[in-house]
């Protein structure tokens, strides 16, 4: 199937390339590495679609690397640290904690290097439960063995907000299984179900409804409203009838933005080249994969954090308005 085929070619990249700079004749070959989610995800997906796309449009004057994630907390640890060239996913309120010193990342420093390129797909949280199950609706979760996503992980932390704030946080009990190793979970019986959190289509999810029944449910409009109401980093989403096997109403869930962000270490040229290749060959990515069709550059607005100067230099050509909190 098409996935195995994309992670085919993520490993190709991957031994293909390594951090640093390579000279080949006259021009130089930057070494860029693109980091996401599991294997499993939508997002990991995207960085092979985006690895592919970066090297073919700058004639391979950008070698990229595709790594696997647990996810948008590992990627921003890694922010801080890790030197040259390195893209990588996160939501932006998850760069507000870290500069913060909050959460996961208190007493740590150096996100303040963190710098914005892009939008991408919002993240769509999921809630699948075996069809066996009898789950009709998210309150039926009480008293359930759930997989509240990857240990440790955004998407732990956002399932966890989420059923607080419609007061199941206490009547749920939480696996400590990986994401990756949650739709066997579901599949053997061992928990009742699990949340993922990605753009959809979701690769293992597609995967697991092709073989498995099951159930993905959607929140009421009052559980909605109560959720925005107290949380403003979360927004309405609808998963289309049809895009798992099986589903054959409309989902009404929540998402959260997400964008990619470069660090001061990347060069100037580098996230110009790279912000550029992006918008110009964004509807090709778009025939290839629909999740990049709703976004758009004036999304760009909502990644908060500080923009690269070599995006800025390719967003002020292109005419695209950024904040000046922004510059």
């Amino acid at each position: 199937m098409r996935l195995s085929a994309l992670k085919t070619t993520a490993l190709a990249l991957a031994f293909g390339a390594s951090v640093g700079l390579a000279s080949v004749g006259a021009e130089a070959q930057t070494r860029l590495t693109l980091k996401s989610a599991s294997s499993t995800s939508s997002y990991y997906v995207m960085m092979v679609q985006l690895a592919e796309m970066l090297e073919n449009a700058t004639d391979g004057q950008i070698q990229p690397t595709v790594e696997e994630s647990q996810g948008s907390v590992q990627n921003v640890k890694e922010a801080a640290r890790r030197p040259g060239a390195f893209l990588f996913t996160t939501p932006p309120s998850l760069l507000d904690t870290a500069r913060a010193g909050e959460g996961d990342f208190e007493g740590e420093e150096g996100y303040d290097r963190i710098r914005t390129l892009f939008a991408v797909p919002f993240i769509t949280i999921h809630f699948v439960v075996s069809e066996d199950s009898g789950i009709e609706n998210v309150e039926d979760l009480a008293g359930t063995n759930f997989i509240p996503g990857g240990t440790g992980t955004f998407c732990e932390g956002r399932t966890k907000a989420v059923l607080g704030l419609l007061g199941l946080g206490e009547d749920v009990e939480y696996s400590n299984v990986e994401l990756n190793n949650a739709p066997d979970a579901l599949r053997n019986g061992r928990v009742d179900g699990y949340a993922t959190c990605s753009s959809h289509p979701v690769p293992g999810l597609v995967e697991l409804a092709t073989t498995t029944d099951v159930n993905i449910l959607s929140f009421t409009d009052e559980q909605r409203e109560k959720i925005f109401a107290e949380d403003p980093l979360s927004g309405p989403i609808t998963i289309a009838a049809g895009t798992y096997d099986g589903q054959d109403e409309p989902v009404n869930t929540v998402a959260v933005p997400v964008g990619a962000f470069g660090t001061t270490d990347m060069d100037d040229d580098t996230a110009y080249q790279i912000v550029k290749s992006f918008w110009e060959q964004r509807d090709a990515l778009v025939g290839e994969n629909p999740w990049w069709e709703g976004v758009t550059p004036d999304l760009v607005a909502q990644m908060g954090t500080p923009i690269h100067p070599g995006a800025l230099r390719y967003y002020e050509e292109a005419g695209i308005e950024i904040p000046e909190s922004m510059r």
